[in-house]
């Protein structure tokens, strides 16, 4: 392990120690040519004089002097800018003569009072900043052909972009990247950054996105979103470009990918599909937002109960997500269109995909069960086959109805059929190596769900400034049927090993529920002075559910006809839910204060159709809220918040019903459960200087509730176990978790580095036996990381550190998964002479051995491609990879639970090679038809 990453660390050394620069450097002062006044804050933009590429900038200080260092020989253009004034430039060389340039005083001037003789280039500042938002204009940044918007995104300051296009700027993870202010196939950022053209792009702003409400009413609710739009320039929003993408493989690996796109002005229209087993699931098939799930909050913050579809009767679908357990085929596809029109009074924004995924494989889980004065350990090695085919459209259409009010209407429909079968043998040993049960299990389920969503949002100013009102509507249809067989045989052994008892369940199930959910609210914004303003809102949610569950027996003839009413249930549910809520916001100087809360009376009525009784019961939510937020400057911020919050226990909780997914681990519900109470209060510190690239994030975080419903679990001698949930008053459970980030720009190498850390923690409650049982799990973490960026040069990243669980259960104090482990990974890619660029990427995890498991885990996933580009434009590129190269690629995961401790290893992708061949087309140019 350790001879692994000190390889790692001297690759990083060696290849950056040769890019370190002489000491070539320019200073002066900037000042205003009729008061002499030192203009502080003016930027200083250094360009290539060949091509006006960015170089370097900074700001100048209090004095209004400036110096930028440890720059390379050549002809460069010195551009000033300040607000106001006219901007100043002036060319100039550096070479072995004269490797330092001394201004001296650089005076400016007024636009009103332009002198002749001066230069005005403001189109080349590569940076603007405008209010919260950062603009980079993208003609400072080289751009390579055929190089996509993630290429130009990684040389901007203060951006970074992971080997898997995840993106962070200034310290924050970026979720949301658009296109000329819209949706782009939903929000998958990776769709727009890994396929639209970099020469297409005009300007790249970066802002926290605020929610429709807070943009609506000006009012900062809290909620928002870190963000980049691309502005692209009007010359490329008429043609079309594209891109396909084809491998095939070793070990019968193979992927395919093609793209179209095609704007005309404000028109745009893209297509995609892809197909493959590589891992790869789809462009945005991992927006599972966007889909309807199995189970649906009906309201907001109305504080209504969750309505289960499905529920955990043995027949849970397949969600359609692949985790990297088992080996995925995933073929999928859409397209998108989305235009303005109107003087952009009216926008469309519309998609549609489809998609299908199998996922087949093994898998092992070796669990420690924690019971009262004793343990024993259960091994499970099953197999897995689940399939998902899915559709969904999805449409938005806003107006703005005249200068004061708008109107935004939504509506999404999802089709999806599913597929699951699973089969495993388990075998429960205790202590003294004697065996407890076998057990061999066998389920299948075929799942359809139909669900319809939607809302509209109508809001309208009023004659006051900041007097506002708004209107939101939304209705919730969703549709469930399922049927499946579940057979389970167990085989019980006495205390001496001997087979004592044996029990079989051969059952077949059907499941069909219906749900209605119909939300509102209604709020409306009042002035009471310059600086508070009030926030009044009510809400009227109604909810409506049917649930029919039956599980039969085999009769004599072999039928499955004879119903079980143990497992069966039957439900209609009706719920009303009354909120209403004040809130004040506080805006003055660089404070924003906002406090209040929300109420909320909910009505619940559920009849049971198997016994037709009725059981009702009504109770109130509470939501109080505070939060305190500082701006120090427009990139400096400060933040606290509370929030308490009730918690109603799930109707799968409430309904007295029994669940036989696993005959050995029977669930079931409880009818007198009383909703909890939560409290979280968050912390975060965000600073981010744009001259320096330095990024500080701190956060930190604490939870508790009082009443908390937990798990009671009786496990018999067998090793039989029922759960249910209850609630645990005199006990409070906690979280916590504190997080800091350091990043800056190390001019010497020009490189960025980074610093982070982490801990996280909880102390939960539950019985055992009647026993109370205390687990405590910490999670301690800290990374170092280094990268490099040189467009059309090369690429360079590497980022490792230490990780320390803990994870200790009341009743078995002596048996802890505490243990020590490593991460680290980097990557590296360099551009070779004749259009051939070379890549490589490594991954290395290790996990020491603990009381519970006492084997150590190591695995180092390297990755290596090499790609050679055709053509003066570069558009084809053929790529010959290796996927694990050593062949260590393994499926491990370690996790508690209550009472269990549980090590999982599964099927997973191992080594492979493959050949590509990558076409890039374009035809965009020419000015974009008028509106």
């Amino acid at each position: 392990m350790k001879h692994k990453i000190l390889v790692l660390i001297l690759l990083f050394i060696s290849s950056v120690s040769a890019f370190a620069q002489d000491q070539y450097e320019i200073k002066g002062l900037v000042t205003d040519t009729a008061a002499s006044y030192k203009m502080v804050n003016s930027t200083i933009t250094l360009l290539k004089a060949k091509d006006s590429t960015l170089v370097k900038f900074t700001r100048a200080t209090a004095d209004g002097s400036f110096s930028l260092s440890n720059l390379s020989p050549g002809k460069f253009i010195l551009l000033l800018s300040y607000p106001g004034y006219a901007d100043f430039v002036e060319d100039f060389q550096l070479d072995s003569t004269k490797k330092t340039r001394d201004f001296g005083q650089m005076n400016m001037t007024l636009k009103a009072t332009i002198l002749k003789g001066v230069i005005i280039k403001g189109n080349i500042a590569a940076i603007k900043i405008k209010g919260d938002t950062t603009e980079f204009n993208a003609a400072a940044y080289k751009i390579q052909p055929n190089s996509k918007v993630e290429d130009l995104l990684k040389q901007l300051p203060g951006i970074t972009v992971d080997k898997n296009g995840k993106i962070t700027a200034q310290g924050q993870a970026v979720n949301k990247v658009l296109v000329d202010g819209e949706e782009f196939f939903g929000d998958d950022p990776t769709l727009v950054t890994k396929n639209l053209r970099g020469d297409m792009v005009d300007k790249v702003q970066l802002y926290d996105k605020k929610s429709d409400q807070a943009t609506f009413t000006g009012i900062d609710d809290g909620q928002k979103t870190k963000t980049i739009n691309i502005q692209l320039k009007e010359d490329k929003k008429n043609g079309y470009f594209g891109k396909v993408d084809a491998g095939a493989g070793t070990e019968k690996f193979y992927q395919g990918q093609g793209m179209f796109n095609a704007f005309k002005g404000k028109k745009k229209f893209s297509a995609y599909g892809t197909f493959g087993n590589t891992g790869k699931t789809g462009l945005g098939w991992e927006d599972n937002d966007k889909y309807a799930g199995s189970q649906m909050e009906v309201s907001e913050d109305g504080g209504m109960m969750f309505y289960s579809g499905g529920g955990d009767d043995g027949l849970d679908s397949f969600d359609g997500r692949y985790n990297g357990r088992g080996i995925p085929l995933t073929k999928s596809g859409g397209v998108h269109f989305d235009n303005k029109w109107n003087k952009d009074k009216e926008t469309i924004n519309t998609n549609y995909k489809i998609g299908s995924i199998d996922v087949d494989g093994t898998n092992t889980n070796l669990t420690q069960n924690n019971i009262p004065g004793e343990a024993y350990n259960t091994t499970v090695k099953g197999k897995f086959s689940n399939r998902m085919f899915r559709q969904k459209l999805d449409g938005t259409y806003s107006i703005n109805l005249d200068s004061n009010s708008t109107l935004k209407v939504s509506i999404d429909g999802t089709l999806k059929d599913s597929n699951k079968a699973d089969e495993s043998d388990a075998i429960s040993i205790r202590d003294d190596q004697t065996r407890l049960n076998t057990s061999y299990n066998k389920s299948s389920t075929d799942g359809n769900q139909r669900a319809l969503n939607a809302s509209a949002f109508y809001t309208q100013k009023l004659k006051k400034k900041g007097r506002t009102f708004s209107l939101r509507l939304s209705q919730a249809l969703n549709e469930n049927k399922s049927t499946g067989f579940l057979f389970s045989d167990n085989q019980f052994f006495d205390e001496k090993g001997n087979p004592s008892t044996q029990e079989t369940v051969d059952q077949y199930k059907t499941n069909n529920s219906t749900s209605s959910a119909f939300n509102s609210n209604l709020t409306y914004t009042e002035p009471l002075s310059k600086a508070l303003s009030l926030i009044l809102n009510y809400g009227l949610g109604i909810n409506k559910g049917v649930s029919d569950r039956k599980s039969f027996n085999k009769a004599g003839d072999g039928s499955y006809s004879v119903l079980d009413a143990e497992f069966s249930n039957g439900f209609e549910l009706n719920q009303l839910s009354n909120q209403g809520g004040v809130m004040f916001n506080l805006k003055k100087d660089k404070s924003v204060v906002t406090f209040g809360t929300k109420i909320s009376d909910v009505k619940f009525e559920q009849f049971n159709k198997y016994t037709n009784n009725t059981y009702k019961r009504n109770f109130t939510n509470w939501n109080p809220q505070l939060s305190y937020r500082y701006n120090f400057s427009q990139m400096t911020s400060f933040r606290i918040n509370y929030n308490g919050n009730t918690r109603q226990p799930g109707i799968d909780q409430l309904q007295p019903l029994k669940v036989n997914t696993d005959p050995l681990n029977i669930v079931e519900g409880n009818p007198e459960l009383r909703p909890s109470f939560n409290n979280g209060i968050n912390i975060g510190y965000n600073s981010y200087k744009v001259m320096s690239g330095q990024s500080i994030y701190i956060g930190a975080n604490y939870g508790f509730n009082s009443n908390p419903i937990t798990n009671s679990i009786i496990t018999d001698a067998t090793g039989k176990s029922t759960s249910q949930s209850i609630n645990l008053p005199g006990k409070t459970p906690v979280n916590y978790g504190l997080y800091f980030y350091l990043g800056r720009k190390i001019k010497l190498f020009d490189m960025n580095i980074g610093l982070n850390g982490n801990t996280s923690g909880s102390t939960n409650y539950s019985l055992v036996n009647k026993e109370l049982n205390t687990t405590k799990s910490n999670s301690y973490s800290g990374q170092l990381s280094l990268s490099k960026y040189k467009e059309k040069g090369y690429s360079l990243s590497v980022s490792a550190g230490p990780t320390y669980n803990t994870s200790e259960a009341s009743l078995q104090k002596q048996r802890s998964n505490n243990g020590w482990g490593t991460k680290a990974e980097a990557n590296f890619y360099i551009n070779l002479p004749g259009k051939i660029e070379i890549g490589t990427d490594g991954d290395y995890e290790y996990r020491a051995k603990t009381q519970t498991f006492n084997q150590d885990f190591e695995r180092f996933i390297w990755n290596a491609s090499i790609s050679k580009k055709f053509f003066k434009e570069e558009n084809l590129k053929l790529t010959a990879s290796a996927n694990d190269l050593l062949n260590q690629n393994v499926g491990f995961d370690r996790s508690s639970n209550n009472n269990r401790i549980t090590q999982s290893s599964y099927t997973t992708i191992k080594r492979y090679f493959m050949l590509s061949l990558i076409w890039d087309f374009n035809k965009m140019g020419g000015s974009a038809p008028k509106p």
